[in-house]
């Protein structure tokens, strides 16, 4: 299934829209509970997709007294960076088994808005090519020991927010999809393939998502009566749960700040809405 990328994004927003996508910091190796330390582990892991290897990681705790589990993490633009990497260890202290995914392969991470956008292009023109590497890094997720591979779900940043959702449309394999700031323009939904709960957590000041593609998003799932979750959040732009996102909006010029309030009750809501489809 090919796509024109005008159908997905409009020429001059592209640039615009991935760019917006930025890297992160902040990690924790451990979590205390009430009764002792739980420490997390961090692995390299080597998938097989296509003709090249994602170089991806996992992140979980060493607590063995319960099926944890499985949350794929989908990057922004610029790829698997140390953003990605304190969200997964981040999930792992709330016991789920994260695998943050190197969508482009072979390790690549875009040092500016250029290549990045050259890494990303391809999987806005064919998104059979995003859904192939979720379901390459779900098979891999499914054959650690521990983990639960009856609850998964699939969260994405930006371009990842994209991934995710055209994932769930083309009938990936999850319980749910949380997009965070990501783009809402894709596949258009059949409801017979989709078997994902969907959750978009969106900033109501995103200038980089139109309203127009807001509307019709919702417009195509109501139109198939197919149930979702729309977060709005106040005042918050495009990349609101990213701490680099001002520097970075600076820097290029882009309608971006971080919005600490929009990050927090995102998290939140994700973390209730694990806790339905995890039921």
């Amino acid at each position: 299934m090919k796509f024109n990328i005008a159908t997905i994004l409009a020429p001059a927003a592209i640039a615009l829209f991935m760019a917006a996508c930025n890297s992160g910091t902040g990690t924790s190796e451990k979590k205390a509970d009430s009764t002792a330390a739980v420490t997390i582990k961090e692995e390299a892991v080597d998938i097989q997709a296509d003709s090249v290897t994602l170089k991806s990681i996992v992140a979980y705790s060493d607590d063995t007294t319960a099926k944890k589990p499985i949350v794929l993490i989908v990057p922004e633009w610029w790829g698997l960076d140390d953003y990605v990497k304190g969200r997964a260890k981040q999930l792992a202290e709330l016991g789920y088994f994260a695998l943050g995914i190197d969508m482009y392969g072979n390790g690549k991470v875009a040092e500016n808005p250029e290549l990045a956008g050259k890494y990303a292009t391809p999987f806005y023109t064919d998104p059979q090519l995003g859904k192939s590497r979720l379901e390459a890094a779900l098979a891999k997720a499914k054959t650690f020991p521990g983990v639960d591979t009856t609850r998964i779900a699939a969260i994405g940043y930006c371009f990842g927010g994209s991934m995710v959702l055209n994932g769930a449309k083309l009938g990936l394999p999850v319980n749910g999809v949380v997009s965070f700031h990501g783009g809402l323009k894709g596949v258009p939904p059949v409801k017979e393939l989709l078997k994902a709960q969907i959750l978009v957590c969106h900033g109501a000041a995103d200038s980089l998502v139109p309203h127009a593609d807001v509307v019709l998003f919702r417009k195509q799932l109501d139109s198939l009566s197919i149930p979702y979750t729309f977060k709005e959040y106040a005042n918050a732009t495009h990349a609101f749960t990213n701490p680099a996102a001002t520097e970075k909006g600076k820097k290029f010029n882009l309608p971006i700040v971080y919005n600490a309030a929009a990050d927090t009750a995102s998290f939140k809501d994700m973390q209730a809405f694990f806790a339905q489809i995890f039921k």
